[in-house]
């Protein structure tokens, strides 16, 4: 342990102790067990620290209850939150037990039961406390707010990540690609790699000349997650695939600024095929249609994947830090993504710049919640630049540097620690599913997050991404894709398709839709006979009335339209 790690730890100790003044003569707090579970509500106080209860219904890791930053962003803004995550169950299900009991924690984000909240009456309308909060107020503009507005007027939730603050310094590609190993590319000697047949050609080759890594482990050219709602990553790549980006559930025609079923395409029909061919040459993964997401990361984490289609956010936080630990990053284990489109000749747009709003869901406040004003507080408080300092980049002196001219660093053994499980559970506090910022920090000069910070990111790069990089003239991963402005003010279409229920036409083709495809396609991808079993399906998902669900998603798009032309 370094010095000045151990320094910081004893400042907390000593802070966690003052702040205990009023415990019982054993160290417990006299005010009762503040470890409590989603489905209850429990703002107590300890020493005048606040606590909070949240739930997210997303897969997540909980942090130690005695984790030093924690503790200090406690002591600097009196308040503190324990954060739950889903386990065992979809988010739907989980809001519906809550829903059922009746009882919620203070803050939650529902995800694709956020609708459900709402319907319920479970949320808290934000409208009449924003004016009183400024870093939650300046968080949207006047146009942005509006856009999470629900039909009876009100806003319910803060949708909270990819809102960039002053320059944007985008390095990573947050999002969905066809994703390979470097080792792959490096072998093959960095080719162009720009099509849906190339990048097949390239894992077949790579296969044939290396069945298996160093120690023997067989590997695989091609996996695919479906498990529940992550089966995007085999179902919405035909949108990618044809040049137009993540609207998630259509694509729009940006010209003439309609709808378009990316489900039925030709290009559909040849990646599926494609697919099938790969499956039957046995070069796609065998497990991809039963294996669940805990044994996806699993497998990406013993670096015997060459390649997927995935959201690096789905994957690359747990999945890094596994390879680096195991010394399979240096081996060429890491993933970075290619702008794969049908043919050539198509402008990809894989990634896109600027912030993007989910208005579909995001962190509420529950009618549960007995000090509405401070939790409002607490996520003020997380907002201020000091505190978000502490949350994505730690402690100055123990988990980065400051250079003379105010520049934020890390040394290698502080990425070490913050690639490390133990250690992130027990120091590191991110409250990532709270509202955050990307871009730049308010002094001008330091990015928000310190995988944005270009000097620090290159340097936090294993030698096998930064070879790849300069071999296809790439400082970031963003730069292996390029990148497009925003689309339009319509963008993306999800947030409305991920709000739908049953009870409308429409919400209800889309939950047909989505279950005869989580039927039929791994049936194509698997067919013997593809032609016939992707006729069966088209067939299929005919019978879901799909037209009754595009005509409300092209309701919405006209509504977004005009909506936008107000703030003209």
């Amino acid at each position: 342990m370094n010095k000045k790690r151990l320094v910081s730890m004893l400042l907390v100790s000593a802070m966690t102790a003052a702040l205990f003044t009023g415990c019982g003569s054993d160290g417990n707090q006299t005010s009762g067990d503040s470890t409590t579970s989603a489905g209850t509500n429990s703002t107590t106080e300890e020493a005048g620290i606040k606590e909070f209860t949240a739930f997210f219904a997303v897969a997540g890791s909980e942090i130690n209850d005695d984790n030093e930053v924690q503790q200090l962003i406690a002591e600097k803004v009196g308040a503190k939150v324990k954060e739950t995550w889903l386990t065992g169950q979809t988010a739907d299900e989980a809001v519906g037990t809550m829903i059922a009991g009746g009882e919620y924690p203070d803050f939650i984000e529902g995800q694709t039961g956020t609708k459900q909240l709402y319907e319920a009456g479970a949320l808290v309308a934000l409208d009449d406390y924003l004016d009183d909060y400024p870093n939650i107020k300046a968080y949207y503009t006047d146009e942005e707010w509006n856009k999470l507005r629900r039909d009876d007027g009100h806003i319910y939730w803060i949708q909270q990540f990819q809102n960039v603050k002053g320059e944007e310094k985008a390095t990573t590609h947050n999002d969905e690609a066809f994703w390979i190993q470097t080792r792959v590319l490096e072998w093959a000697g960095y080719p162009e790699v720009n099509t849906l047949d190339e990048y097949f050609d390239l894992l077949e080759s790579y296969m044939e000349a290396n069945p298996t890594m160093e120690d023997g482990t067989e590997n695989i050219a091609y996996t695919i997650l479906c498990e529940d709602w992550r089966y995007y990553c085999l179902e919405n790549a035909p949108q990618f695939l044809d040049g137009y980006p993540n609207d998630g559930s259509v694509i729009v025609d940006p010209d003439e600024l309609k709808v378009i079923d990316y489900n039925t395409t030709d290009t559909a029909k040849r990646y599926f095929q494609k697919l099938n061919e790969e499956y039957k040459k046995g070069y796609v993964d065998p497990e991809s249609f039963t294996q669940t997401y805990d044994e996806y990361i699993a497998k990406l984490s013993t670096g015997r994947v060459l390649g997927m289609v995935d959201q690096w956010w789905d994957f690359a936080y747990n999945v890094n830090d596994s390879l680096k630990q195991q010394g399979l990053d240096e081996k060429g284990c890491s993933y970075v993504p290619l702008p794969i489109t049908i043919d050539e000749g198509i402008k990809n747009q894989w990634h896109c710049s600027g912030g993007v709003m989910n208005s579909g869901s995001g962190l509420a406040i529950t009618t549960s919640c007995k000090d509405v004003e401070g939790a409002l507080q607490f996520i003020d408080d997380l907002l201020s630049q000091d505190i978000h300092n502490l949350r994505f980049w730690g402690v100055e002196g123990v988990d980065y540097e400051v250079n003379d001219d105010g520049l934020f660093y890390r040394t290698e053994e502080q990425r070490k620690q913050a690639a490390d499980t133990a250690y992130k559970a027990s120091h590191l506090c991110s409250y990532s599913y709270f509202p955050n910022y990307k871009g730049t920090s308010d002094d001008g000069i330091n990015a928000n997050w310190p995988d944005d910070q270009p000097d620090e990111f290159f340097d936090s790069l294993n030698s096998a991404v930064q070879r790849c990089f300069k071999a296809y003239g790439a400082e970031t991963y963003v730069d292996m894709l390029g990148t497009n402005e925003t689309p339009g003010p319509w963008y993306p279409m999800y947030s409305f398709s991920g709000t739908m229920t049953t009870s409308t036409p429409g919400g209800v083709a889309w939950t047909k839709m989505g279950e005869i495809k989580h039927e039929y396609l791994p049936r194509t991808v698997m067919a013997n006979d593809f032609e016939s079993e992707w006729n069966t399906y088209m067939k299929a998902y005919e019978g879901c009335n799909p037209q009754d669900f595009l005509d409300e998603m092209q309701a919405e798009l006209d509504r977004r339209m005009k909506e936008a032309a107000k703030f003209e």
